[in-house]
């Protein structure tokens, strides 16, 4: 029998997300090579964060600014929420993270370095290699959301 709840809200439509089937993840986008780019980066981050740790504290600000913006980035793509907030133009907000990101752990890389400390040195070898993988990832932005595209009839 239902109930006089059930009779007034009805039953939900067949697929209708309920409670936070919402935030449902997206496997295929995991495996993906956004996904696969976005996982690495956060856990190089988080590297870099606890290497800055134990070293020189006063860096892991940054590390642990961009962890959280990564994150952030991370959720929003593999849950499809993004799509909720179409005013915003995220190939070119996710190409800003990336070029921040590369010039922050540069400067903070290369400045850790200095301090000839065994964990600052593996925080700088992990820097590098991030910064790498953030530039591969914002060349893939640029290259397949933000470069003119040429068609045959513009070539005519």
């Amino acid at each position: 029998m239902l109930s006089a709840r059930d009779r007034r809200d009805g039953a939900p439509a067949e697929g209708a997300a309920v409670g936070l089937q919402g935030f449902a993840v997206d496997k295929t986008f995991l495996s993906s090579l956004k996904g696969i780019l976005l996982e690495t980066e956060l856990a190089l981050t988080f590297i870099i964060f606890i290497c800055f740790t134990a070293s020189i504290s006063a860096y892991m600000a940054a590390a642990l600014l961009e962890f959280f913006i990564t994150l952030a980035f991370l959720f929003l793509y593999a849950t499809q929420y993004y799509q909720h907030f179409d005013r915003l133009n995220w190939p070119c907000l996710d190409f800003l993270r990336c070029i921040s990101a590369i010039i922050i752990f540069l400067v903070v890389s290369f400045a850790a370095v200095t301090s000839r400390d065994g964990a600052a040195i593996a925080a700088f070898v992990f820097g590098i290699i991030l910064v790498s993988v953030f530039a591969y990832d914002a060349f893939k932005i640029y290259l397949t959301e933000m470069a003119p595209r040429t068609s045959q009839e513009d070539q005519q």
